[in-house]
């Protein structure tokens, strides 16, 4: 059955007797009644063999292609594309030549301009009702197709034509930006080349710009192999040019052949650095993006329901394909996950009664049942829909569901529902009444049959997504892509924020849920301000821990950056903003619950989409000759089997919040240093600790004795020292030494290189190195840099991260430990980053504390006396009397760095020669341990 929606108007074009048609054709979205009934429904686009024609770029007979040039400028992942040709017809007679280009479906065509014979033809967004009144004054007749929506996954064409006299030079010029979507790890840029003849400048240009860093460029060979060793790429730190550029010879499809072999996708993969979990802020042109990215952190348990259809439609490859999928998805479960599948087709069958663990046993099983189905009977989605909800909330009540997994329900279906409710808003009624906020739906589609609009709106609407999957040769495969997209679930509760009159005009900043391999992207306008920096806080819940990030940006840096570069977008901010506000606005209008709330989003639509010059689903470009005497019309397709307005992205969007920070941030209205470092300053700088810092240097405070110790351990790297072991408490704190690059006065220095806080009770390992700060529990895994403030929460053990600071870990609210960075010039000859520790002396450790430090939380009875000139004129010499030994020592100082970590601050003490020999218990040996997490 043929349906393909035709969305333009004619225009007949006069300018000095010569005829210039331009092929547009079509239907008002207003003018068209919404198909209501399932008999209309089911009159969905399918694929015929007219339909399928290859597709050609440039339309024509006796045409000549002078040029096919495509540029695409990608800057911090928001990407604007310029496809240009040059065309002369080249024939004796007058005829229509076609221009068509394929997009990505998630792209807003941004300008479309020709030049014909020398008259230009320049396009403006304006509000549909108004460009339409416009066209409507210089139209003389309506012609044939524009714009169409395509049958693929990804893509829609834009096609238009011009009739001209022979000799005619036409150029056409076509804009289209969009944003980079992060999946499975990777962005990527899809350029459809399918010029359907040799060009004699044939040039594909993709420049990168990624102000942190480009970690990895990939150019898959997906246009042939022929042209592998054509596409050449240029990287840089932070720069990246991919160019395509084959001669006529090396774009014939055989030696003497006059067919371009050049038909495809180009694509370009590509990811960024990423220095911390906090994520990437970024202000330019009076906009600021924060991209959030976390990794290195373990999955959160999941508690999946699939619900797959075996109605009779699906009989044959579709269900082969999905049982094929469903083998490889049921093997991606672990034992940490809870799983069960439902069946439906005019009845509802459970493979099991309750969720069950992903253990391999019912696993094996879950398999026989899967590969058991028999396709056959009606459709009953509602029914299958409101079992799998029963399901989840029955494990929920019983307890079987961790309070900190993700709990989600996965529909897979082809049709329409046949049985029991059929009506599409009663069922989404249905679901959205006994759905659990802590329950996410997420659709499959299959093929194009089904009504994806219906399956997209469900989803949206309680906090999943859908994906359509073609019934063709790797059906398995899109399947098995989209299961992996949400599969691995890191993070909950996502909330990005900011300081109070510091933005406005904020994009979604609340997620339900974060994937691992994707990206969360909050954007929105920054207000004037004394400061020249912009802040942004996160929290979010990780698998047993909770997240409080800090990240910060200089408000003027890009876009002294950005002038430098003469290939970025330097608009990108402000209309990357527009486009993520538009996508939530057109999703919040499919989902309005009124025809005034739907007024109310369909202007702000349209104004959003003219000030950016957007062509949306409410707007349409307008393209006029330099005098406006000839006008052409661009509109952008409504697809019958997404419905109208139905876009990707958060159904709902925030406007003029005053963002309140987190409890431990406190904010004035003048600026102030970081939250981080204010809420940890108090004790940061206090007088009463023992610490160990430099190559090591002990300082232990002996306040009853008004005295400070100090000593010396020379120990060799690789060596791990017990500096705290408390049984009683249950911590451990150990530090292994490095050593310095080179010999220095014919001594190899030593540092500590990693410390490790362990504590014992709840099986918590902290361990801190010059590079990044892991945690490590059970089987679970997070990983932190020192590129960012953060605070980590994880039932007693706390981490706050100062960036490239220091890191505080307070265990059972009444012990802490600070372990300070320094940090050299990394080409420096001989020194290497290392580590101090700081023990407060008010540290409530059990009588069994002992270790380096740890045995002088209890006051010792030291003397000093006999007090007299050394050696050295500077240094005095004494006799210490403690432990009942007396020693020989010597009047010093060594450095506490917590106020300058540069220079440090001179603390006097008396020196215990021979690593501490007679100060500490017994030999310094003694405190050498196998592990980190050794206590001894």
């Amino acid at each position: 059955m043929r349906h393909l929606l035709l969305l333009l108007l004619g225009l007949l074009l006069l300018h000095q007797g010569r005829c210039f048609e331009f092929v547009i054709d079509g239907e008002w979205e207003d003018e068209v009644s919404h198909i209501q009934d399932r008999r209309q429904r089911h009159k969905r686009a399918i694929l015929t063999s007219d339909e399928q024609e290859d597709f050609e770029a440039i339309r024509g007979d006796d045409i000549t292609v002078r040029s096919y040039k495509v540029e695409s400028r990608i800057t911090s992942r928001f990407a604007h594309t310029i496809v240009r040709s040059s065309v002369v017809n080249s024939g004796s007679q007058a005829q229509s030549i076609g221009f068509n280009i394929q997009i990505p479906k998630q792209a807003f065509i941004s300008n479309f301009s020709m030049n014909v014979n020398g008259i230009t033809f320049v396009g403006s967004v304006k509000e549909k009702h108004v460009a339409k009144s416009l066209y409507a004054q210089a139209r003389s007749r309506d012609k044939a197709a524009g714009i169409v929506r395509a049958n693929s996954q990804d893509m829609e064409t834009f096609k238009t034509e011009v009739h001209v006299p022979p000799g005619s030079n036409i150029e056409f010029e076509l804009h289209y930006q969009e944003m980079m979507h992060r999946k499975l790890g990777f962005y990527e840029h899809l350029l459809y080349l399918q010029p359907g003849r040799l060009v004699p400048h044939f040039q594909v240009d993709v420049y990168i710009f990624e102000p942190k860093g480009i970690s990895v460029v990939q150019t898959p060979n997906t246009l042939g192999g022929q042209f592998t060793e054509l596409i050449r790429v240029t990287t840089s730190e932070n720069k990246a040019h991919i160019v395509f550029k084959p001669n006529l010879q090396q774009q014939r499809t055989c030696e003497n052949c006059t067919g371009s072999a050049i038909d495809g996708v180009f694509t370009t993969r590509y990811d960024v650095k990423r220095d911390s979990n906090a994520g990437e802020l970024q202000v330019s042109d009076g906009h600021f993006v924060q991209f959030f990215a976390p990794s290195d952190l373990s999955p959160l348990p999941k508690n999946v329901v699939f619900v797959i259809d075996v109605s009779g439609s699906m009989w044959g490859v579709k269900m082969k394909q999905t049982v094929e999928a469903m083998q490889a998805i049921l093997d991606d479960l672990t034992i940490d996950d809870n799983f069960n599948i439902i069946d439906f087709n005019h009845n509802v069958r459970c493979w099991n009664e309750e969720l069950v663990p992903g253990s391999q046993v019912q696993i094996k099983d879950a398999k026989r049942y899967i590969d058991g189905i028999k396709p056959n009977g009606g459709t009953n989605i509602n029914e299958a829909l409101m079992r799998a909800i029963q399901m989840l909330v029955k494990a929920s009540g019983q307890g079987m569901i961790n309070p900190r997994s993700i709990s989600m329900i996965i529909l897979v279906s082809d049709g329409d529902p046949t049985v029991g409710e059929t009506k599409l808003n009663i069922i989404q009624k249905n679901v959205k009444r006994v759905m659990r906020e802590d329950f996410s739906l997420f659709s499959v589609g299959i093929g194009f049959d089904v009504d994806y609009d219906f399956l997209e709106r469900i989803a949206m609407e309680n906090r999943g997504m859908a994906q359509r999957i073609y019934a063709n040769y790797d059906a398995a495969e899109q399947l098995r892509t989209f299961y992996s997209q949400i599969s691995s679930p890191l993070l909950r509760r996502v909330i990005i924020q900011f300081p109070e009159n510091s933005v406005s005009d904020v994009t979604h900043n609340r997620f339900d849920k974060y994937f691992g391999g994707s990206e969360l992207v909050v954007a929105g306008k920054v207000l004037p301000s004394e400061s020249n920096t912009l802040t942004s806080f996160t929290t979010a819940s990780a698998e047993s821990l909770d997240l409080t990030l800090e990240t910060e940006t200089d408000m003027a840096e890009l876009d002294t950056e950005l002038a430098k570069h003469q290939h970025s977008f330097t608009g990108f901010a402000r209309q990357m903003w527009a486009y993520i506000t538009l996508k939530q606005l057109i999703a919040e209008r499919s989902l309005a619950s009124t025809a005034a709330k739907k007024r109310k989003i369909t202007q702000q639509i349209m104004k959003l989409a003219v000030e950016h010059q957007f062509v949306t689903p409410l707007t349409a470009l307008l393209v006029e000759s330099e005098d406006a005497r000839e006008r052409l019309l661009v509109d952008s397709p409504k697809d019958p089997r997404r419905g109208c307005c139905s876009g990707g992205g958060s159904s709902s969007r925030q406007l003029n919040i005053v963002y309140q920070p987190p409890p431990w941030v406190q904010i004035s209205t003048t600026p102030t240093p970081s939250p981080f470092v204010h809420g940890t300053k108090e004790w940061a700088v206090l007088p009463q600790v023992n610490l160990v810092d430099n190559d090591p240097h002990f300082i232990v405070r002996l306040p009853g004795s008004n005295m400070n110790v100090c000593f010396n351990i020379d120990s060799k790297p690789g060596h791990t020292l017990n500096l705290v072991s408390d049984s009683g408490a249950g911590l451990v704190v150990n530090g292994k030494l490095i050593s310095s690059k080179e010999l220095l006065k014919n001594k190899l220095k030593t540092y500590f290189g990693t410390i490790s806080v362990y504590y014992l009770p709840d099986g918590v390992s902290v361990i801190i190195g010059t590079d990044r700060i892991a945690m490590n529990h059970g089987r679970n895994n997070h990983s932190f840099t020192w590129g960012a403030t953060a605070q980590i929460d994880q039932d007693r053990v706390k981490i706050s991260i100062v960036k490239n600071s220091h890191v505080t870990v307070t265990v059972n609210k009444n012990i802490q430990v600070m372990v300070l960075l320094h940090q050299v010039w990394k080409k420096h000859p001989v020194n290497v980053d290392f580590l101090g520790v700081y023990l407060p002396s008010d540290n409530q450790y059990s009588a069994l504390v002992h270790g380096l430090l740890g045995q002088f939380s209890r006051e010792l009875d030291v003397s000093v006396h006999d007090i007299h000139e050394g050696a050295d004129p500077l240094k005095k010499e004494a006799t210490m009397e403690v432990k009942g030994h007396k020693l020989r020592v010597t009047r010093g100082w060594q450095k506490d760095y917590r106020r300058d970590k540069k220079r440090g601050s001179n603390v006097d003490c008396w020196f215990v020669h021979n690593s501490g020999k007679g100060f500490i218990d017994g030999h310094y040996t003694d405190y050498i341990v196998s592990d980190l997490n050794d206590s001894h």
